[in-house]
């Protein structure tokens, strides 16, 4: 190439790189609106966010606000990542704030009860909105035995879209601020406001517990009475439920998670035969089993999730068996994961150095992929059945909707 080339080759070059950057430069910038863009699509939708962050909270009295009391003032996060103040609801002719949490199985009892009052309502200006008042830290894996959520900010969004909550869900579980002053003892709670904010009613929603045996009699005469300008004919009711989890009552999730530490973990040998009578279950109680081996990323990543749901489960009709599927050889290998993980169940290790052995015993629609997981009724019925990493929450759904298991008593 001879030196008028090189010039024009060069010179070409740098009028495309001119080019580029004139036009690179002359585009609208992403948060600039061009002159057909409407003001609608130019606005950027924004949400307020919210991260939850449960602290210690020293110990302090609480009482429960009495009749005639000026509701409390409060700023808290709702599941929609928005903040929600009282005087969000001046407008409504009567406030009713349930205090309630997801895990508690009287709660979940009433949870349909406050959607169909918040419907009922809605239209006669009654504002309802429910508030968490648990604190996550004490919150006991064992006390989780009738849900699959625990009652954090995000098991709380995950609980309200389940339910498809009509009314605000509204987060206290960092220090309770809100909870304190309104008092509330078990979940759930209800306290009916009336237009001035003063308490007219505080208590049960109703009389009944289970599902479809009452519609929140108590709460409802109390708003009958608060609309019509009356007052409420029993103002104060006792309400049965949970107690509220304060973030100050965690001396004995100490002394439970000392003794799971100390519970002895073993492992022992298991062939075909033993494994088929496992597949047999011929217990009264859902049979979890999980294969797996330390050689395998997923598994080892996976398996706390299994010694949880052993935690909240194992004193109802639950059990959690573990298989591993390293060598024979490598037992004290899987013993040394097993105590790291405080794997205090029924562990076996495949006896045979012989992996489609295995995989035929355990079930021949395998197809030999760990982690893998089944779930089997009493009788040997196989409900549930996955080969890779289990979604947790879908896993936890399906045992305790299982009607051996159940959300209520």
């Amino acid at each position: 190439m001879d030196t008028r080339h090189h010039k024009n080759f060069f010179s070409q070059v740098f009028s495309v790189l001119v080019a580029i950057i004139l036009f690179t430069y002359c585009q609208p910038k992403p948060e600039q609106a061009t002159e057909t863009t409407t003001e609608e699509e130019a606005t950027p939708v924004t949400t307020a966010s919210f991260e939850a962050s449960p602290q210690a909270v020293e110990e302090v009295e609480v009482n429960t606000l009495e009749i005639g009391a000026k509701a409390p003032d409060f700023r808290l996060p709702g599941v929609d990542g928005k903040y929600y103040e009282l005087a969000d609801f001046d407008d409504a002719e009567a406030l009713a704030i349930v205090f309630t949490c997801n895990h508690c199985p009287t709660a979940q009892a009433y949870e349909q009860r406050v959607i169909d009052l918040a419907n009922d309502y809605k239209d006669q200006g009654v504002a309802v909105v429910a508030i968490s008042p648990n604190s996550p830290l004490s919150l006991l894996y064992g006390e989780l035995g009738y849900s699959d959520l625990g009652d954090t900010y995000e098991d709380m969004q995950v609980r309200a879209a389940d339910m498809d909550y009509n009314f605000p869900y509204l987060y206290d579980g960092d220090d309770h601020a809100v909870s304190i002053q309104y008092g509330p003892i078990a979940t759930p709670h209800i306290f009916v406001f009336d237009k001035a904010r003063a308490l007219q009613y505080v208590g049960r929603l109703d009389a009944s517990e289970k599902p479809g045996s009452a519609n929140a009699e108590d709460a409802r005469a109390a708003l009958d009475a608060v609309l019509a300008g009356e007052g409420v004919a029993e103002p104060k009711t006792k309400t049965f439920g949970c107690s509220v989890k304060w973030a100050w009552k965690d001396e004995y999730k100490d002394k439970v998670y000392a003794e799971w530490e100390a519970q002895p973990v073993s492992v022992e040998m298991i062939d075909e035969a033993g494994i088929a009578d496992l597949l047999k279950n011929d217990t009264d109680k859902l049979r979890l089993i999980n294969v797996w081996a330390t050689w395998c990323g997923p598994c080892v990543l996976e398996y706390p999730e299994f010694v949880v749901m052993h935690r909240m489960y194992k004193d109802r009709a639950f059990e959690f068996i573990s298989i591993s599927a390293d060598r024979p050889e490598q037992q004290e290998k899987v013993q040394k994961f097993l105590d790291k993980e405080n794997s205090a169940v029924q562990n076996y290790l495949f006896a045979k150095d012989d992996k489609y052995a295995l995989i035929e015993a355990i079930d021949p629609e395998w197809e030999g992929a760990l982690p893998y997981t089944i779930l089997v009724e009493p009788g040997g019925q196989r409900i549930y059945s996955k080969q890779g990493t289990i979604e947790p929450l879908a896993l936890r759904k399906t045992i305790v909707e299982h009607e051996l298991i159940g959300r209520y008593y």
